[in-house]
């Protein structure tokens, strides 16, 4: 049976029904064979989650000289945002990152294409490999969350703005002030936050 089919079986499984969802028994019944054609592919469970990692990491097109022509700021900026669409169009994938680092051939070409930029724009090694650390981390918090956002019973958006709305300013009115303005979209958070980190890396790589 062919790899890309298993692995894209997997992935649907995740999908559909979560990370916690994936067992090898799972996607043989899903594939309709038996679990030893899956051992000749995979080791065992952790095999198998790092190539569907691989596979959603795979969906991020990045062209390596580009990045480096585009300067470190913007580079990492399009990398995160590239990772964290990759995420969301997977709603329970990210869950999956959470077991283990991903190594496979796409995380590590992104990886590479990041530290590269950074080395390139003088990071020193050590700052380079924690600011891209740092970053894939951010993303991924980020991408469990809004692929948990609104799900079964809680509030929307337009819910949580109405409480906002309707606290008592004289117990709260710092939350009264600025109710208009909440909840924040979460890509907005997103947004603003990898700007936040951006600019704190801008500082350190200027005392570097």
């Amino acid at each position: 049976m062919p790899l890309e089919r298993i692995v894209s079986t997997a992935l649907q499984i995740v999908d559909d029904e979560g990370a916690d969802a994936l067992s090898m028994r799972t996607l043989a019944q899903r594939l309709g064979s038996g679990t030893a054609t899956l051992y000749r592919h995979f080791d065992n469970r952790t095999a198998l989650v790092a190539h569907v990692v691989d596979r959603v990491f795979g969906a991020v097109e990045l062209n390596g000289d580009e990045l480096l022509a585009m300067g470190w700021q913007q580079a990492l900026r399009t990398v995160a945002h590239s990772m964290f669409e990759a995420l969301a169009r997977h709603r329970n994938a990210a869950r999956l990152l959470v077991e283990e680092m991903p190594l496979g051939p796409n995380a590590m070409a992104l990886r590479e294409h990041c530290v590269a930029a950074l080395l390139d724009s003088g990071f020193p090694p050590r700052l380079a490999a924690h600011a891209f650390a740092t970053l894939a981390r951010y993303v991924l918090g980020f991408a469990i969350q809004v692929n948990g956002h609104g799900g079964s019973g809680q509030l929307d958006d337009a819910q949580l703005s109405a409480v906002f709305q309707n606290v008592d300013p004289a117990l709260f009115p710092a939350t009264s002030t600025v109710a208009g303005s909440m909840p924040v979209p979460i890509k907005d958070e997103f947004s603003f936050g990898l700007e936040l980190l951006l600019s704190g890396l801008a500082h350190l790589h200027d005392d570097a």
